[in-house]
């Protein structure tokens, strides 16, 4: 298998775990809202997502705020207690909201952090696994490795061959040089004696 394709193996199954779990999620969401609504408590958006053991943006998201909203109707209908009016939230709850908000700023910082650092998990494992050939080819790598390094130190020993034949050859010339220069002086001396 490849590592493209392991990897979109991967992917895939991270794509179906998270599916899954917003699915769970979103059934415990409205189980919660359910539960609620049997017992007659007022439903806020913020009463189910902590029913739940959610997080607030959950039954902001489609598909669950509608429920929200129609048990809020169902229970408005029935006479049940009434979900608070926004100006009754913001003048009772003001100290609510800002704890609520302090513990979603926590929580999305612990979520980032988290982000973070699985990303950079998921980093270093897809570095290593793009970065490790297999073992064939290193393998094959070594062998041709091997086969250029006989050859170079075949060549390198030629070369010294070569080198110690020349070397060796300049020394005769050097010598025979010598001995024509010497043979050239006793000539010269010679044709300068003779009368």
């Amino acid at each position: 298998m490849s590592i493209t394709t392991a990897n979109q193996v991967r992917a895939a199954a991270l794509k179906a775990a998270r599916t899954k779990d917003s699915e769970l999620k979103r059934r415990r969401t409205l189980a919660a809202l359910e539960a609620l609504e049997a017992s007659a408590e007022s439903i806020t958006c913020t009463a189910v997502a902590k029913a739940a053991g959610v997080s607030t943006w959950l039954v902001y998201a489609d598909g669950i705020r509608e429920h929200i909203d129609a048990a809020r109707g169902r229970q408005a209908h029935h006479g049940a207690a009434p979900a608070p009016t926004p100006s009754a939230q913001r003048t009772t709850t003001s100290d609510s909201l800002r704890t609520d908000l302090a513990i979603a700023q926590e929580q999305i910082k612990t979520l980032r952090a988290e982000r973070d650092k699985l990303q950079q998990r998921l980093r270093l494992q897809l570095g290593a696994e793009l970065e490790a050939p297999d073992r064939a080819h290193l393998t094959a790598r070594v062998a041709d490795l091997e086969a250029i390094n006989r050859q170079l130190v075949a060549e390198r020993d030629a070369r010294a061959i070569e080198a110690d034949t020349a070397k060796s050859r300049v020394t005769e010339l050097e010598d025979e040089l010598s001995a024509a220069r010497e043979s050239l002086r006793r000539v010269i001396k010679a044709q300068n004696r003779a009368p």
